[in-house]
């Protein structure tokens, strides 16, 4: 699944290379707002910290919200508490685009996530160019060459590299490139079964002084502070939110 997802990630990007040139890319990366400190925004605190995510559909759970219009759902977010969000962009099974990005960014002034299978220095540029503060990279997906040197592209960018992990090793893999924030996924993106007590038990592996980023599995507040009495600093809800009140249930997640 996850390389499948990948394959189609790629696959639109080089679409889309051939209307927009790298070069065009470059120049609207350049022209682009300074991008917002993330690590700032989502620095611990003394309460758990929200990243919310516009999530149309997933494959896991197929169509969740239609989402119309996702910048008022994002200014939703951000007038409720939500410390960042994230903006799926990938099309073919999460229902999202670019133009989601695009349009949030008008909208809110949070940092911004680019949530997509990168994989390539194209898709960064993107990324920033469409209103990104933060770019995903995916351990599972990538070599340890590709992590290290993306990580490094999409930080000359200007942008926080978010690195999501799902195992030991994979933290291990993180940390060894510098990863200041770092996120553990309860869904294991090869077969999309979701361990609720994954984060817990990987907890420990992560130094103080790296934000540490609970993602997946939330129904409700009590998933919520599950994960912030194993450590979590940030909790990325995306199903929750979409398929319940957004404002109230991120408000619930907030108050306990």
């Amino acid at each position: 699944m996850l390389g499948s997802l990948y394959a189609g990630s790629l696959e639109d990007a080089q679409q889309r290379q051939a209307s927009l040139s790298l070069l065009q890319l470059e120049l609207l990366a350049a022209s682009a707002a300074a991008p917002i400190n993330a690590l700032e925004s989502l620095a611990p605190s003394d309460k758990v910290k929200i990243l919310a995510e516009v999530k149309r559909a997933s494959p896991s759970k197929g169509s969740l919200s239609e989402i119309a219009d996702p910048a008022l759902l994002a200014e939703t977010y951000a007038a409720n508490g939500a410390s960042a969000i994230s903006v799926l962009t990938e099309e073919r099974r999460f229902k999202g685009s670019l133009q989601d990005l695009r349009d949030v960014r008008a909208r809110v002034n949070v940092p911004l996530l680019r949530k997509d299978f990168i994989a390539n220095e194209y898709q960064l540029l993107e990324a920033r160019a469409f209103g990104a503060d933060i770019f995903l990279l995916i351990v599972a997906g990538l070599s340890p060459a590709v992590l290290a040197r993306l990580k490094a592209f999409g930080e000359s960018l200007g942008m926080t590299a978010f690195v999501e992990t799902h195992s030991a090793d994979e933290v291990r893999a993180a940390l060894d490139v510098g990863t200041e924030l770092l996120g553990v996924n309860a869904r294991d993106l090869s077969t999309f079964e979701t361990d609720r007590n994954l984060f817990s038990r990987l907890v420990h592996l992560i130094p103080d002084g790296v934000i540490k980023v609970a993602e997946s599995a939330v129904r409700d507040y009590k998933d919520v502070e599950h994960y912030r009495s194993a450590g979590a600093d940030v909790v990325l809800v995306g199903e929750a939110l979409v398929t319940n009140d957004p404002a109230e249930t991120l408000r619930s997640f907030l108050d306990n």
